[in-house]
């Protein structure tokens, strides 16, 4: 009987199934393997722009709050500027040395975050840096050469936070 089983037509399909599959060849396996790379070269290189562009995004928004900061800040620098120039007739005043002290810790500071006062007087006219409020001739004086700064303008690195308020000499 159990040569019957074998030859039945039962056990021929039986053993065609628990044959493996067809095993793919060399060349489609290369091919898998090359794709999957490529894939992830792409998301390598997609999440290195993405940690850029989002580090560059924060260092922007970083630096516009420190802007939108330090830009409330300079008419305190100009009010200490102007208190400092009132003559009290005594240098040993202990609150005019304290105003010095303060005008002076404050610069430093601005400095330190990279403020720089824009040098004016002498300077050719920039629409850029420079708000012209006067006109006037000025002998010893070349065209459009800044004779005088009512109000110090100020950069932060490249960015322009203020620009001085200037009198522009005419030819």
């Amino acid at each position: 009987m159990e040569d019957e089983r074998n030859d039945s037509p039962d056990a021929a399909t039986t053993a065609t199934s628990t044959e493996p599959a067809e095993q793919p060849d060399a060349a489609e396996l290369q091919k898998q393997r090359d794709d999957y790379y490529d894939r992830l070269l792409r998301k390598t290189a997609e999440f290195d722009n993405y940690r850029k562009r989002t580090e560059r995004e924060r260092l922007q928004l970083s630096e516009a709050a420190a802007a939108d900061l330090i830009e409330e800040l300079l008419p305190l620098v100009d009010d200490m500027e102007r208190a400092l120039k009132v003559e009290t007739g005594t240098e040993a005043d202990p609150i005019r040395r304290g105003v010095e002290l303060i005008h002076k810790q404050l610069l430093e500071t601005l400095r330190k975050r990279g403020v720089k006062p824009i040098e004016s007087l002498g300077a050719d006219f920039d629409p850029h840096f420079h708000q012209a409020v006067a006109h006037e001739p000025a002998e010893g004086h070349r065209e459009g050469e800044v004779t005088e700064e009512f109000r110090r303008g100020y950069m932060l690195g490249d960015r322009l936070l203020r620009p001085a308020m200037v009198k522009v000499a005419k030819g």
